[in-house]
């Protein structure tokens, strides 16, 4: 029989609009509506057509009244691939979101003069793998999944993450990497262009002009044998036969996603691996405590260092001798030494907690102190809002904030370390993690053999960087967090709302006791808490709150004339990165 039924999804951030419709499909559109493409639609709830995409054509359907029919075929590409549709089904229900606002992060805005040039040139070779829900019919593989800390030299990582890709793609499969931002993927896509080819490596980038993302977009979804390189959205692109999904940095905030539902990048690709069975690699100088107790509970292995020569780093408040003010100065005499004898062979490296002027920790302002005292070597200023990507090999004093480290060719001749007290001092459970996370990155910025000076820091972290043990002051954090039920030991939610949605969400869930952390008032009547919970509770703690939600959403009125909105009734946040930390957050503040 025919199929005249079209089964959608609608592109709409409603929760009582995120489950799949069934339409009528008009003669004129039967051999145009395929499982993955766009279409536009009548939804009468919302009073008016929207876009969605096809998931399914059947033949009837399980409805009983007369069904609504299609309004129109937006495009001929089935954009939206079955692998891709369950992923963002699995993301959005664990995170209590809704599946369309998932996959706007990997579907691009449509342009349609590229896509015509594209249909004209390109075989229409993803019609065969569209959104069935049968799925995609691949040969079987056992995937992998590693914690891997990377070599601790100057573009180690990217060596090494080319290793992981060139085999799959050289077998056929793809490969998806994600990094952090776009200077990291500049030089991930020169890296990986010289191992398997440019034509080889597609770059899926939020920040490419709409027309070069789309067309991106489409040559991922149609090809194999490629790597699939972006920042944190690259995780829910369209891959055939895929092999590898790469993280790296997996600490890094930026991997967050700000836009609701708000799912880490790491969890998005924790999912697919699972979906897909391929192999996932989180590669990092160090790691997340996420990824820790990925290794700790079994789920991941971990792969010890590849190299067995460790950075020379000097923790300047273990020092003792003639330097007995070390502890105290923001730059002692021993660093102020090995710089001034290290930059008459290159550059040498000076990470500050802040850019500008700001006080004496300021980036310009210590970049104008350190020029009085090197006047023979060139300054250089690279933080957030002005970033320099590189320097060369010849002498130069370069001047960073955290994460805005330029690669310098040959690594630099000396790496200082300074403000670590500044820096331990953020309010942040996670200030010690990311502190040694970034620590780390600027080390492995320094030549073989150069040193590394940590000023102002002694306790744990400054050991575990002397002995480049980062796995093992990770494992001790992790092991405090357990104690105290802290993420990542323990899954959070964040319900801000009017206390009785709140209240009645909380208990639907079934939390009670000290793992309801709150109330606290915010404005307008509504109230935050915190809620703590196992992880194995996880789907039927979202199940519950995701039924509060929709109870809510559809009990709410729309405004009239000249009257107000009602007040908000709840909301629902997964795993937020910073629950407990903060006036935002209302709970005052923790210690770590």
């Amino acid at each position: 029989m025919a199929a005249r039924v079209a089964r959608v999804v609608l592109d709409s951030p409603l929760p009582q609009l995120d489950r799949i419709f069934d339409y009528a499909i008009p003669d004129g559109l039967t051999a145009t509506v395929t499982p993955g493409v766009r279409v536009r639609v009548p939804v009468r709830a919302a009073r008016r057509v929207m876009d969605g995409w096809v998931l399914e054509v059947a033949s009837d359907s399980a409805f009983d009244g007369v069904l609504a029919e299609l309004d129109a075929v937006v495009s001929p590409v089935p954009v939206l691939t079955p692998e891709v549709w369950t992923l963002a089904r699995r993301v959005a229900d664990r995170a209590v979101g809704v599946a369309a606002d998932v996959l706007r992060l990997g579907i691009p805005k449509r342009q349609a003069r590229v896509e015509q040039a594209w249909l004209q040139s390109v075989p229409a070779v993803i019609a065969s793998r569209g959104a069935a829900a049968g799925g995609v019919s691949r040969p079987p593989m056992t995937g992998t999944r590693l914690v891997v800390q990377a070599i601790p030299e100057p573009d180690g990582w990217l060596t090494m993450l080319a290793g992981y890709a060139t085999p799959v793609v050289d077998a056929g499969r793809t490969a998806i990497i994600a990094v952090p931002d776009r200077v990291d993927l500049d030089r991930l896509e020169i890296v990986l262009a010289a191992a398997i080819g440019a034509d080889r490596v597609i770059r899926l980038d939020a920040e490419q002009p709409p027309a070069a993302r789309y067309r991106a977009f489409l040559a991922a979804a149609s090809r194999s044998g490629v790597a699939l390189i972006g920042t944190r959205s690259v995780v829910y692109a369209p891959a055939a036969d895929l092999g590898l999904i790469a993280l790296w940095d997996d600490g890094d905030p930026a991997f967050q996603e700000p836009l609701a539902p708000g799912v880490h990048a790491r969890d998005a690709a924790l999912i697919r691996q699972e979906l897909c069975d391929c192999r996932l690699v989180l590669l990092a100088h160090s790691p997340s405590v996420e990824a820790e107790r990925l290794v700790e509970i079994g789920w991941c292995e971990r792969v010890p260092l590849a190299s067995r020569r460790v950075p020379k780093v000097i923790p300047t408040a273990f020092q003792t001798g003639a330097d007995r003010l070390a502890e105290h100065a923001r730059i002692p005499s021993s660093a102020w030494r090995a710089a001034a004898e290290a930059i008459t062979a290159g550059p040498v490296l000076v990470q500050v907690s802040r850019p500008g002027d700001d006080g004496p920790a300021g980036g310009e302002r210590t970049a104008a102190e350190l020029g009085k005292a090197f006047p023979q070597a060139k300054v250089i200023v690279s933080d957030g809002r002005n970033r320099v990507v590189s320097v060369a090999s010849e002498p130069a004093l370069v001047i960073s904030t955290r994460g805005a480290e330029p690669a310098a060719a040959g690594g630099y001749r000396a790496v200082l370390l300074l403000d670590g007290e500044r820096m331990l001092a953020r309010e942040s459970m996670r200030v010690t993690e990311d502190a040694l996370r970034t620590w780390s990155n600027a080390i492995a910025l320094a030549a073989p053999g150069a040193p590394s000076y940590l000023v102002g820091v002694s306790g744990p972290v400054a050991r575990a960087l002397a002995g480049w043990r980062q796995a093992e002051f990770l494992h001790e954090e992790l092991s405090q967090r357990l104690a105290l039920r802290l993420p990542p030991a323990v899954r959070t939610a964040t319900l801000i709302g009017s206390p009785v949605a709140v209240d009645a969400a909380i208990a639907a869930a079934g939390i009670v006791g000290d793992d309801v952390i709150g109330p606290v008032a915010e404005e307008d009547g509504v109230i935050r808490t915190v809620v703590r919970f196992d992880y194995r509770r996880g789907g039927d703690v979202a199940a519950a709150f995701r039924t509060e939600l929709l109870r809510h959403a559809t009990g709410r009125r729309a405004p009239g004339k000249g009257r107000p909105p009602r007040p908000i009734g709840l909301r629902v946040r997964m795993d937020d990165p910073e629950p407990f930390i903060g006036e935002r957050a209302g709970f005052g503040r923790i210690d770590r």
